[in-house]
Formats: C-alpha cells, sequence, structure tokens
C-alpha cells in the first residue's frame, strides 16, 4: 500500500446487492407472498424496499393488503431467501475479487446487513474465516439507516469506527454508514447513490483495489459518479 495512504482498521460489508445478488430472491419472494392475497407487487415496488430493514418491508406488505402478522411476514421472506441462497449464493464477482484481496492482506471484515442472522450465516458459511464479526438486522433496535448496525460492528471488531472503511450499495444502507462515521463507498448497483460530501461512490469495485481501500481510509475520496446518481 503506499506510505501516504492510511491502512484501514476494518471494512464493513454490505450483503444483500453488495456481496450478493440477492435483491432478485428479495423481490421474489415479496411477489409470492402478495399473489398468495392477490395483492398486486411489481419489481417496481421491491425497488423502493432495497437496503431497508426487513420489518419494513413486512409493514409495506401489510399496507398494500397481505393480512398476516408482520412476524410471519418477516418469517416468510426470511426462509424463501436463505433457501435460496443456501442452493445457490449469486456472488457480486467484483466484490468477492475484492474481498479476497482484503481477506488475504489480512484486515479484518464484518459483515453489516438487515438480513436476519440465518440468512447471514448462510452467505459468510460460504466463506469461512473471511468475517470476524457480523452484524445482523435481528441483532439491532434500530435499523438502517441507522448507523447502529455500523457502530455495533466496530465494537465488536475492537476498532474505531472512524478507521473503518464500508461499502453499501443501497440509499439507506449508504446513509446508515455515512452517518456512523465509517469512510464509506457506495456502489451504484440499482438504486441511485446521492452525492454527499466526503462519500466515494464508484459504478462497480472492478477496479477498486487495496491502495484505494487505502486511500478512501486516509481520508481521500474516489467518485466515479461525477453529476450522476
Amino acid at each position: 500500500m503506499n506510505s501516504e495512504s492510511t491502512r484501514p482498521a476494518a471494512i464493513l460489508w454490505d450483503m444483500d446487492g453488495t456481496l450478493i445478488d440477492s435483491e432478485p430472491y428479495w423481490i421474489d419472494a415479496e411477489k409470492e407472498l402478495a399473489a398468495k392475497f392477490g395483492v398486486d407487487w411489481t419489481d417496481a415496488d421491491g425497488l423502493t424496499l432495497v437496503g431497508n430493514a426487513i420489518p419494513v418491508s413486512a409493514q409495506m406488505l401489510q399496507e398494500r393488503g397481505v393480512q398476516m402478522a408482520e412476524q410471519d411476514i418477516v418469517e416468510f421472506l426470511v426462509g424463501r431467501v436463505t433457501e435460496q441462497v443456501r442452493t445457490h449464493t449469486p456472488w457480486q464477482a467484483d466484490a468477492r475479487a475484492l474481498l479476497d484481496q482484503v481477506v488475504l492482506a489480512g484486515i479484518p471484515c464484518a459483515l453489516v446487513t438487515m438480513s436476519y442472522a440465518v440468512l447471514a450465516q448462510a452467505t459468510v458459511s460460504r466463506v469461512p474465516g473471511a468475517f470476524a464479526a457480523v452484524v445482523s438486522g435481528d441483532e439491532v433496535a434500530n435499523g438502517k439507516p441507522h448507523p447502529e448496525s455500523f457502530l455495533l460492528a466496530a465494537e465488536r471488531l475492537g476498532v474505531a469506527i472512524t478507521d473503518c472503511v464500508a461499502i453499501e450499495d443501497s440509499p439507506s444502507g449508504v446513509a446508515a454508514a455515512y452517518s456512523s462515521g465509517a469512510k464509506t463507498i457506495g456502489v451504484r448497483r440499482i438504486t441511485p447513490i446521492e452525492a454527499r460530501p466526503g462519500l466515494s461512490r464508484v459504478l462497480s469495485l472492478d477496479n477498486i483495489g487495496l491502495d484505494d481501500l487505502a486511500r478512501v481510509a486516509s481520508g481521500q475520496v474516489i467518485d466515479q459518479l461525477g453529476s450522476a446518481s
């Protein structure tokens, strides 16, 4: 790494959308459940929920006419997606390649997700030893965009949040990481990433390496999106 750069104390990874391409699994599960109650649910509806806490999705489905208790909706969605991830983990190739570099370099990693522990562990089990800490949505009182999950991840790793680099892909996830004090990289997947002072934004992680992470950790900003979101 560049001697003028600062090695990150840790990398805090979002899961859904950032590390694995699981958003289609979530939307399919929402559609399946909505159809049981004759409720129309589209891809566009699903995209509005990307990155939010799962109970938010449950409440939205209830409002649209799914007549089930919130906890039952949550269990259905988590169960369906976990089943699919266990059958086939849809890695985002760019993120998986960067994760491998980070792990090889000995930089600690945490998985910070609004998915529940059963799904988080299904993903973590595919990369044994990669994550020193996992924070899931069922462990926090306040889901993203609140910073609690990122602060808890840094605490579990025993590092200062301001010395961490967080990688996110959704507006709520970026907001959570950014407000936690972590140096944040927003990856433009399927939802726009709004510009913020000090926020790095990239089109993909394909050309992001250890030196880039070090530069971000030292306070430099990478912005591949410019005026676009």
